[in-house]
């Protein structure tokens, strides 16, 4: 069964990856967590050559070693924004530099099989880098991100992605304790700003939109087609 999933998976990244360079995106496709790794560390950094580096929010960018390897870099300005030794002043003042760094790292919360980056973000540093600011930005996109269509997106995001996370943050929010979004007014919700990538812009000499990287990360996560989702609220 294993070689019929694998195929299957061959297939889908093949026809995804030829969707995304149509809406003018680079795409590599790699097996997993080290050959990604061997990637970005050695072809897509040194290519990019940057002087400074930041991140967004992505267990994927954890997971693959990436974070560990690339915070104690010296050759290039590093804004670590997950640092948790430093204050909160301090980290807001991170993020907001780490928009114009020359290179910027970090994951989708889907991609569509049209090739729409589909994101929500709780302060809006993730998602206003990937739209405009760093010179050139790096996408991390295991499977279980791919998603049918946005509608998909929206349900797999509100219903799953962001209860997950809340969990993570260990936040106190409603859907912590439901697993479903309750479309709440929490002062630590971190569901805020929306963004939809479908194109990146061609001839850009800053590039300013994002270059996505996708790969196989060998994982059975949650899909979203295999939830029960409950019906997102609406506003009455």
């Amino acid at each position: 069964m294993g070689e019929y999933l694998k195929h299957f998976w061959n297939l889908r990244f093949q026809e995804l990856k030829s969707t995304l360079e149509v809406n003018h995106f680079e795409v590599h496709i790699t097996s997993g967590k080290e050959e990604a790794k061997e990637l970005v560390l050695g072809r897509l950094i040194p290519q990019a050559s940057p002087k400074s580096i930041s991140w967004g929010g992505s267990v994927t960018f954890i997971d693959s070693g990436l974070y560990d390897d690339l915070k104690h870099r010296k050759d290039m300005e590093v804004l670590d924004t997950f640092d948790p030794q430093i204050r909160a002043d301090e980290k807001y003042e991170l993020r907001r530099r780490a928009l114009l760094v020359d290179l910027f790292i970090t994951g989708t919360n889907a991609v569509t099989d049209t090739g729409k980056l589909v994101n929500l973000d709780m302060i809006g540093n993730r998602v206003g880098a990937l739209t405009f600011g760093p010179r050139e930005v790096i996408v991390l996109i295991g499977r279980n991100k791919i998603i049918s269509d946005v509608d998909e997106a929206l349900m797999r995001i509100k219903n799953y992605v962001a209860p997950a996370n809340v969990a993570r943050l260990k936040k106190k929010n409603p859907c912590a304790k439901t697993g479903y979004c309750e479309e709440c007014q929490s002062l630590e919700r971190i569901c805020n700003s929306w963004t939809i990538t479908e194109n990146r812009f061609p001839g850009d000499e800053l590039k300013s939109c994002s270059l996505t990287r996708i790969w196989d990360f060998e994982s059975d996560r949650l899909n979203a087609r295999s939830m029960e989702a409950k019906p997102l609220h609406t506003a009455t």
